[in-house]
């Protein structure tokens, strides 16, 4: 008997570097970098769940085209990252300026996909003299106080959120033993993903340099540890420690309008809320449509630097 072959998706590029930063309380967090050394640098957060490596890999590509320097960084109990669960989303900032520092990066834009998007508007409020643009692709909206968004799948978050933070740990163990077991079953469970997908997100997943890219990620990140995805969810139906008022650098956002996970009304909420805010409309795309214009947002991000020699 005869099996037809399986396709397995060409691996992505490795990084050009890859390695872990010294952060506060003898903790660590785990990198990845793209594109050009010397370049502008841009800080990219991946979504939830995910790990440094969700970086598009048109995005990586054109990193080294146009001479940008990428950098994933994993969140804590994801990847290499230390287990940790900051008091609010505003305090990794604290982290991300080690890592910073250790990298010798002085100014930045920072893009964040999805469950990312908090943590990139949280850099924008704490290092508002060294980001220079802020990118949202389908980000999540605030749960709490006079910013918070009513409806969507993140409610479930929020009426879960004092079981997921008193068992975070062992569900943590018992997320990266699924995920360890059905490793051989990745590609064909992602298959099956795609399959129950809204048009747009089944599109993409079924490009085979996505796939690729988002396996990759997977499985890389989880090899460990996978308490990062559950940390997250905690952390988005707390007070973020920030209103988005106080976000007053420039912020790009992105949403597909077919977005089925984080509502589209969602986002325009926030960039109704947001000081310096426009709004990008993803025609016909869902949750991971900002992924696909990945060029794009850097364009204009990158655009957001001021001129050399400007004195800004």
């Amino acid at each position: 008997m005869t099996f037809p072959a399986v396709r397995i998706p060409e691996q992505p590029k490795r990084p050009t570097l890859e390695g872990n930063v010294a952060v506060r309380d003898g903790r660590r967090l785990s990198f990845a970098e793209y594109g050009s050394p010397r370049g502008p640098a841009l800080v990219w957060m991946h979504g939830t769940p995910g790990a440094r490596r969700q970086i598009p890999v048109d995005a990586r590509r054109y990193a080294e085209e146009a001479g940008i320097r990428i950098i994933g960084i994993d969140r804590p109990g994801i990847g290499s990252s230390t287990p940790h669960l900051y008091p609010n989303i505003l305090d990794w900032t604290e982290d991300l300026v080690l890592l910073l520092e250790a990298l010798a990066i002085e100014d930045l834009s920072v893009v964040g996909l999805s469950g990312g998007g908090p943590y990139a508007l949280a850099a924008g409020v704490a290092l508002p003299d060294r980001v220079h643009g802020v990118g949202v692709l389908g980000g999540v909206a605030p749960t709490r106080g006079a910013d918070a968004a009513d409806g969507g799948p993140i409610q479930l978050a929020v009426h879960a959120a004092p079981l997921i933070s008193a068992a975070r740990v062992p569900l943590g163990v018992a997320l990266t033993g699924v995920i360890r077991g059905v490793k051989p079953l990745a590609g064909p469970a992602l298959d099956l993903y795609a399959a129950v997908q809204p048009p747009g997100d089944k599109t993409l997943l079924g490009r085979p340099e996505f796939k690729a890219m988002f396996l990759d990620d997977l499985l890389n990140g989880s090899r460990f540890q996978t308490s990062a995805p559950l940390s997250d969810l905690v952390l988005f139906t707390r007070d973020w420690g920030f209103r988005l008022e106080d976000v007053k650098v420039p912020v790009r956002w992105w949403h597909g309008d077919d977005d089925h996970i984080v509502p589209f009304r969602h986002g325009q909420h926030c960039v109704e809320r947001l000081p310096d805010a426009t709004m990008t409309v993803i025609d016909g795309e869902s949750h991971l449509g900002g992924l696909g214009v990945a060029k794009q947002v850097m364009d204009e991000l990158i655009g957001l630097r001021p001129a050399a020699g400007s004195g800004e």
